[in-house]
This record gives structure tokens, sequence and C-alpha cells, in this order.
């Protein structure tokens, strides 16, 4: 540890990580940051595989983070956007309830979105016409500040606007943790790279960064694969439409997004990955797979669920299945109209007693900063985001 190679090591080349990199050398001019990611390029994962919705910030529980984060970061992924030329748009979105059950939800929503800042606008069954002259509903809300842009270009324009030093195709395989020194990491092509405060953002393999590290984090990320199809008349779509949420899961449900390309984007559908990156149904790492199973969260999670997990594998199995979830919202959809598209995968992550974490999840060890669980909505909160872990890994520093 005699020669430092940077002062900051951020692990994790998404847009947490790159949010991380550029609040540091904003907050500290001089700071010295190095961020290793394993993809030639950045985004490769959660980041660039998402519905690029700006979020914003309704569903989360007031005083969150998410609640706190969203809100704030929606506004500065806006500018952001707009100051460096990224294609982005302010859409404003429905959530649609379609049965007299999810009216209360429904409600629920109206409050928590005032609570949190939020203009919103309740709408009546004849009413929705208005904003979607397609979707069918007893009553829904219209959201003006939701968005999209291009999450990809907002990446790669925060890995430049940094100043760090990135490094691609630099997967970090072991990490020397000295409390009294430092944090070494060696890479899979031999290469080691030393700094004084580690910055975990790693994603799907954040916990594994965390034990690497030394750390135990009480949680294991558990990989869900969201599954997406194309609407092959885009027509019948104009902006972005969302079903009321079931408030005991993470999950949003299936919704339909019109993206910045102007096609529109059905789904996710959420269903457990046989490994970490599976985003295809063949993909299977025993490794990972034995991992995961090995957690006792993740059966105490499948006992508690299984009805909820038994309806997203039957829409994943049967197209007829996903159609009628979809017709629910959009009841001119036939399945002929849904073409398959690429899948993400969310880090979603899961405690020993099975418990779904719903926030962002952010720990610190001995010269180590640990981002947990950042799935939806860090892309859009992902400037705050950055601040905070930025903030903590100077504290860290100026311990060390």
């Amino acid at each position: 540890m005699s020669a430092y190679d940077c002062d900051v090591l951020v692990v994790g080349g998404g847009i947490v990580g790159l949010s991380t990199a550029y609040a540091l050398t904003r907050a500290a001019p001089g700071t010295r940051v190095t961020v290793l990611e394993k993809e030639p390029g950045p985004a490769r994962h959660q980041t660039g595989r998402n519905s690029g919705v700006v979020h914003s910030g309704i569903y989360y529980r007031p005083g969150s983070l998410k609640a706190r984060y969203a809100v704030r970061g929606a506004d500065e992924m806006i500018k952001f956007c707009a100051e460096y030329g990224i294609a982005h748009a302010v859409t404003g979105k429905l959530i649609v309830a379609t049965a007299r059950a999810e009216l209360p939800r429904l409600h629920a929503l109206v409050q928590r979105g005032r609570h949190n800042g939020i203009p919103v606008r309740e709408l009546g069954a004849a009413q929705i016409a208005e904003y979607e002259p397609e979707v069918r509903g007893l009553a829904a809300i219209h959201v003006g500040t939701t968005g999209i842009c291009d999450y990809t270009a907002v990446a790669h324009r925060l890995a430049e606007a940094s100043g760090a030093e990135i490094r691609y195709g630099a997967e970090a395989v072991r990490i020397d943790r000295r409390p009294a020194l430092g944090v070494a990491v060696r890479t899979a092509s031999g290469d080691v790279v030393r700094g004084r405060v580690l910055v975990n953002c790693a994603g799907l393999h954040c916990d594994g960064i965390a034990r690497m590290t030394g750390d135990e984090p009480n949680m294991r990320i558990v990989p869900f694969r969201g599954e997406y199809y194309e609407l092959a008349r885009p027509e019948l779509v104009r902006g972005l439409v969302y079903p009321v949420p079931d408030p005991a899961f993470p999950f949003l449900g299936v919704h339909l997004t019109r993206g910045i390309d102007g096609g529109v984007h059905v789904g996710p559908n959420a269903v457990p990955a046989l490994a970490r990156e599976g985003y295809h149904r063949g993909v299977l790492r025993p490794r990972e797979l034995a991992a995961t199973l090995a957690w006792p969260g993740f059966w105490r999670m499948a006992r508690r669920h299984w009805r909820y997990g038994a309806g997203e594998l039957r829409r994943s199995m049967s197209k007829e299945a996903f159609t009628t979830a979809v017709r629910r919202l959009l009841p001119a959809v036939a399945p002929a109209d849904l073409l398959p598209a690429a899948a993400g995968v969310r880090a979603q992550a899961v405690l020993r007693d099975g418990t779904l974490v719903d926030d962002f999840l952010i720990q610190e060890g001995a010269r180590a900063v640990h981002v947990l669980n950042a799935p939806s909505p860090a892309a859009t909160a992902s400037l705050p985001i950055g601040r905070e872990v930025a903030s903590r890994a100077l504290t860290a520093l100026a311990r060390a």
C-alpha cells in the first residue's frame, strides 16, 4: 500500500458508480478516482437494460431514500440531459385502476404523491381518453413530472465529465482491505489497483464484492429477469401507462412505456433468473444458482410470495397469459402485437428473513462504502445517490 493508484476506487461502471465518481470530483476537486468496470463499456447491465423512465417518485414511502432521491433526481436528470444534449422528454404518465379493489390503492397513491410534493390529477373513467384513447379503466391519476431519457447516454456523459480514470475490462476478482492502510483490488487480468477507500457499486454482484472486501452485508442479491415485449402497433399508446402496483412487492407490474426512440415497451414480467446476468431463459450458472438457493432468505421469500411468483411464471411461459394482463389496460392489444424484446435483470436484495428490501440500501465498512440495493428508480435517482455515496466516501477518506 506504499503507493496508491487513487484516493477512491469505485467498483462498477453503471450509472450509480459513474454518478459517484462525478460527485466525488465535484465535491472535492483533486480527488483521484478510478472506476473498475468488468465490461468493455459502461451501462451494460441494469442501467442499459431498463425502460428508460425518469420516475416521478410517487410510489415510494414518504421519507424513504427512494422518495427523497427520486423526486430530487427526476428534476436533476431532466436538467442534466438538457445541459448535455441527451435525448429526453417529460411525457407524464397514467396510473390506471382496472378493478374496484384497486381504487383504495389508487387513492393512497394520490395522497402519497402529494405528500412527496408531486402534482397529480385525478381522472374518472371518461377522462382517461384525454391522455390515452385506447386505454380503459375505472379511474386513473396523471403524473405530469414523469419522463423518459437515454440512460446509456447519461452514463457515457457522466464517465467523460467525471474526470475519473475509467478502466473497462477490469473485473475485480480479489480484494485485500487493510483498515490501517487501504484497499487493493486484483483484476482478472492480474493488475492490482490500490486505493485509500473502496466504493462498491457492483449492482448484480454487490453482495459478492462486499464479502470479498471482508464485510458481511446480511443480504443477498436475488436476480429477477424482467421480460419485455415491443408493441408492433406503437400508435396504440401515446405515452406511459402503468397499473396500480401492489404495495407488498417492489415491482410495478406490467406497464406500457413509449421510449425515447418512439417504440413502446410492454413489461416487464419478473421471474427469478438462473444467473446474475441471466438475460435469457437458457442462461444457467450453477455456482450462482447454488449461492441463491443456499441463502435462507430466498426460501422464506418464496414461501411468502409463491402465489405472486406463480402468476409471473405463468405469464413468462404463456404469451396468451401475458397478453391477458396487458389487455386489462389496453383492450385492443392482440398476441401478434407483442414482439419479443431484450430482457433486463433486477438486482433485488433479500434479507435473511425473506424480506425484499424496498429502499435503497447503503452500508459502510472500514475504508469501504457498499451500495447494496439500487434497483429502480436508481437510474432516476442516480445523481443524488452519487452525492450521498461520495459524501460517505470522502468522510472515510478524511479518517484514513
